[in-house]
Parts: structure tokens; sequence; C-alpha cells
């Protein structure tokens, strides 16, 4: 029989638990306890009281709180958040005590003083998927404290939970201790040392949105010239178009990339004419310094790109050298068919999935046909037989290397001043044919010609690993990072960070680091590896477990003895280690 008390409401739900609560308790039982109590008592407990919270229960190393507001739930969060990143400032990194916090909004079943109900489950969900210190919210959650609270969370999409029948959309936000009272938004991107400029894509004003494509080359070969610029930094073309179809704030595009100038524009293409519009603007006080129109014949589609590069180097540095504006131009093929199709072939491999790739190949192979000395194609093609060899995609594992093998050559041989074609078929020999020295030549080459390509980082920091310097891979992951920080490829940079720490035998920060990849791209089968071999061998066997039985999810056949090809070290010793983790995870021989 259903209690007398029983009844529905519609309710606030905070879940918490200690993020490696296992390991702690392994490390000192007593001080853990006590310690667990002691910020219960003094902290966790003041703050559910002065935000009007009723603390439902507790469970061993977590807490479920019932608020009637959800703004004062997530306040409510924020200021636990931040009381305790304050708190462990000078706290050894072994016995710190760190939260995980989920937040819902949804209808509760409250019988006597427990609380059930999908709303209840759903908050549980969202603390599994938080990060130690920070607060997991669900769509519903954000939009109903939008404007209420000064917080920014970042989308990671909708996400099916454990149990939970329908997809929820969840929101990341992450502190530190100098965020403002009841603010939650990260550190502002300081500016760099040098003019920063971040090219947003430009509109297609064109009738037929089978253009899109075209009006986004023009944008890739206006950061590309500009990226030849040493004294310029320059946002990459994958974090600025995070932006694509979307009503924004100039201010906020400079505050979230860290720049003081942003170009936008538009294409127009009718027939055979084609006319470019362009702006650029001063991020910090939305002023405008520059606009112009530009009128030509797709012909001549290579002399309009140059005229808007030359005019942006000029608003940005007036004392700048005629020779460094033209050093500035560059024209990837004379032949528009091929580079139509490499336009075509790299809005498939941005979408980054099994068909979009296999799409992107054929693309590029049309591109070389065309144009057998166009050394981008080759390089591009490379990277995407990369990501199916890291993602299990191969299907004829000895002709997909040969094929690979061939393209790094290819682009090397056509590509003597082209860094995306150097980098790419550099990490190929790296990577795949096991050629250290030469392939880290070409990567190092790319980085003289282009040091603001972030996709010559990225890959030298996986260089770096495969060579056994771990320290010198992070250095060159997070610059990447830093050039490109909303990058859909940001999930490869951040595991390769994850691995840089797991050959220095971090495996905490290893697993950290991997668990980041794994926020960007859910199904990332070599973050998935990191995450479960970090987290056995820094001894939080229970989440290794977990990660494990995700993996064998969505690669059943994966096992210890087929390794070979997927780990990207070179030393007997540190291969034995990283296998080791995965088996002490659970991972079958």
């Amino acid at each position: 029989m259903p209690s007398e008390r029983m009844e529905r409401r519609l309710s606030a739900i905070l879940a918490a638990d200690v993020a490696g609560y296992s390991r702690l308790m392994g490390l000192d039982e007593e001080g853990t306890l006590a310690q667990l109590k002691a910020i219960r008592r003094a902290l966790v407990d003041p703050k559910i009281a002065e935000h009007r919270g009723r603390l439902v229960k507790t469970t061993g190393d977590g807490m479920l709180v019932e608020f009637v507001s959800v703004v004062d739930a997530v306040r409510c969060a924020v200021k636990i958040q931040r009381a305790m990143i304050e708190r462990n400032a000078d706290v050894e990194n072994d016995n710190r005590i760190e939260f995980r916090i989920g937040v819902h909004q949804g209808d509760i079943i409250a019988d006597d003083d427990d609380i059930h109900g999908d709303g209840v489950n759903v908050a549980a969900r969202l603390e599994e998927l938080s990060e130690p210190g920070a607060i997991c919210i669900s769509g519903r959650v954000h939009e109903d404290v939008h404007g209420k609270l000064e917080i920014r969370a970042f989308d990671a999409g909708e996400q099916q939970l454990k149990n939970i029948a329908r997809p929820v959309r969840i929101y990341h936000i992450l502190l530190d201790a100098n965020d403002t009272e009841g603010a939650a938004s990260p550190a502002a991107l300081g500016l760099p040392d040098k003019p920063s400029i971040a090219v947003l894509p430009f509109q297609n004003m064109s009738s037929d949105a089978e253009q899109e494509y075209f009006a986004d080359g023009m944008v890739e070969d206006i950061i590309t010239a500009l990226s030849r610029m040493r004294w310029l930094f320059v946002i990459a073309r994958n974090s600025s178009f995070i932006y694509k179809g979307r009503s924004i704030d100039i201010r906020q595009v400079g505050r979230d990339l860290g720049v003081r100038y942003v170009l936008e524009g538009s294409v127009r293409k009718s027939g055979t004419r084609v006319r470019i519009t362009g702006q650029l603007i001063d991020a910090s006080s939305g002023a405008h310094l520059w606009a112009d129109r530009f009128d030509g014949d797709v012909g001549d589609i290579f002399e309009l790109q140059d005229r808007i590069t030359a005019s942006v180097v000029s608003a940005i540095a007036p004392k700048l050298e005629q020779a460094e504006i033209e050093r500035a131009k560059r024209k990837p093929t004379g032949n528009l068919s091929a580079y139509d199709y490499y336009l075509r072939g790299l809005a498939n491999f941005y979408q980054g999935t099994r068909k979009a790739i296999d799409e992107a190949i054929r693309l590029f192979s049309e591109v070389i046909a065309l144009d057998p000395e166009f050394s981008s194609a080759y390089g591009m093609t490379a990277w995407c037989y990369i990501m199916r060899n890291n993602n299990g995609w191969m299907i004829d594992t000895s002709q997909e290397i040969g094929k690979m093998r061939w393209l790094a050559r290819e682009a090397a041989r056509w590509g003597k001043d082209d860094p995306l074609a150097l980098c790419a078929g550099g990490i190929v020999l790296v990577q795949v044919v096991g050629d250290l020295s030469a392939g880290m030549d070409l990567i190092d080459r790319a980085l003289v010609l282009d040091p603001n390509l972030a996709a010559a980082w990225h890959v030298s920091g996986w260089g770096r690993i495969h060579g056994g310097d771990p320290e010198t891979a992070i250095e060159h992951l997070t610059r990447a990072i830093r050039l490109s920080p909303l990058d859909p490829l940001l999930y490869g940079m951040q595991n390769g960070v994850a691995a840089a720490h797991f050959l220095a035998g971090r495996y905490d920060e290893a697993a950290s680091w991997a668990r980041k990849a794994l926020r960007e791209q859910p199904n990332y089968l070599p973050a998935m590896r990191f995450a479960a071999a970090s987290l056995a061998l820094a001894g939080r066997l229970d989440e290794a477990q977990v990660a494990i039985a995700r993996m064998c999810g969505i690669d059943p056949a994966l096992r210890v003895s087929g390794l070979k090809g997927l780990v990207p070290f070179r030393r007997p010793a540190d291969i034995a280690r990283y296998a080791d983790g995965l088996r002490k995870a659970g991972l079958q021989e």
C-alpha cells in the first residue's frame, strides 16, 4: 500500500558524491570519514540551509538534496564547489576530497521523507557525468536559470543516460576559485602577446544551398593566408566555425576565443559572378575598423581572396611591409574543379563519422585525379586513413597501410611548402610506417612554415609521445588547444595529453584528460582505452571496470592481444604497462 504521505510534485534535485571515494578509503578509512563529516558539518549543510534546500538522505559518500527553486539549487551547487576549491588549495592531491554534482528539475514522488522517480534518477546520472570539482546540469535546468544566474555552461549535446528512456541534453559548468559569487564562468582567455584574430564563417547569401561549401572555402583560404604571418596569432578554422549559423555577440566571441579582432563577412555567388563583403571588428569595443566589398568573376576567385587578405592585414598593422602581405597569399591550385572537390572533402572530414570520412576519401581522390600536384589533398586523405585506423574502421589493414605510405610520400613530394600536407604525411610516417625521424622532420618543417597551424602542433604532440618525450608532447598539444580551443578535433588533442601523462606515469591526470576527451566525443575508443588503463593503474578499479564495460559495449571484439597498432608508444616497457592497465581494468586477453 502506498504511504498516506505519498505525493507528486515538481522539484529541483541536487545529487552529489565524492570522486574517487573507494581510493580515498583504501588510503585512510578513518581519516577520510572524519574529513568528509567535517566538510558536511562546516560547509555543505550550511550552504544547503542558506539556499532553502532539504537534505533528503546521505549514502556513504553521496547525498541527495531537494529544492523548491531550481535557481537556489544551482546557486547552492556553485557555492559548494567554489568553497571546496578554496579549501583544497593547500591539500595534497592524494588526500583531496572533491565532489561531483548533478542538478535536474523534474517530477518526483515524495514518500514520507524520501523521494523517487525520473527527476531523481536523471540528477544521479548527471552527477556520474560530472568532472570532480564541477557541476553537470540538464537542459531543463539550463533553460530555467538562463538570465537569472551569471553562469556559462558548455553544451555537451543530447546523451542517452543509463536507464533513462529519453535522451537528455546536458551542460557542464566548470569552476575555479576566482569565480565571482554565484558565477560559474571559466576564466576568460588572455590576449596573446601579438595581434590576434578569429575569422568567422562567411554567410552564404546565394539562393543555392549547395554553395554553402563555397562560402566556407573562402574563409578557409583567408585563415590559411593569415596563419602564415608569424607575427599574427590566428584562431584555427575549426574553432571559429563553431559559430556557424548562430546569432553572435562579437564581444563574446572575442572573450571565448581570446582574440582582439574578429573578421566576418558574406559571399553572394550568382552564375559565374561572386560578391564578397568583409568587415574587421575590434572585439573589445565592438568598433568597426575596416569594411570593403569585392566583385569579380569566379575565374578570378583567388585574386579576390588575395585582395581581402591584404586589406585585413593592412587594417591590423598599417606599417607592415608589402613583402609580408605578399607572403600571405597562397593559391592551393589553379584548377577550380579540383578545389571544389577539396572543399567538399574538408566539409565531410570535419564531420568525423565513418560515413563522412569514407566520402571525404572519395572526394580527395577526385582532387588528386584532377590535379596530381595538389599536396594538401594527399595529406588530408592520409589523415582520413589515420582516423579509420584509430577508430577501428579499417577493413583491409595491409592494403590501407600501404595506401597511407604512398600518400605520405606524395604529400612530402608535392608539399615542400604546404604545412598541412607535411604534418599529415609526417604523422603517417611516425604512427603507421614507424619512421620517427623522417616523420618528425616533416612535422617540424610544417611548424616552421606555419607556427599558427593547430593541426601541426597537434600531430607534433603525438609524434613526441611516440618518441618517448611526454613533457614536450604536453607543451605542443596544449599549444594546439590554445590555438583552436573550440576545435571539432579537440578530443584528439585532449586524448594526446592523456597519453602523455600516462607515459609519464601520472595516471590520475591521464584519466582526467581522457574523460575530457570523452565529454567531447563520448564514443571515442582511444580515449576510452586510456581512461580504463589509467584508472586501473591509479588504483581506481571500480571506475576502470565501468570504463571497460562501456568500451566493450562499443567494440566487443577488442582484446589485450589485439592492441598492436593501437598503442602510441615505442618502448616495450610502456606498451606492457598500457596492456597491464587494461588487463587490470578487466579487458580479456
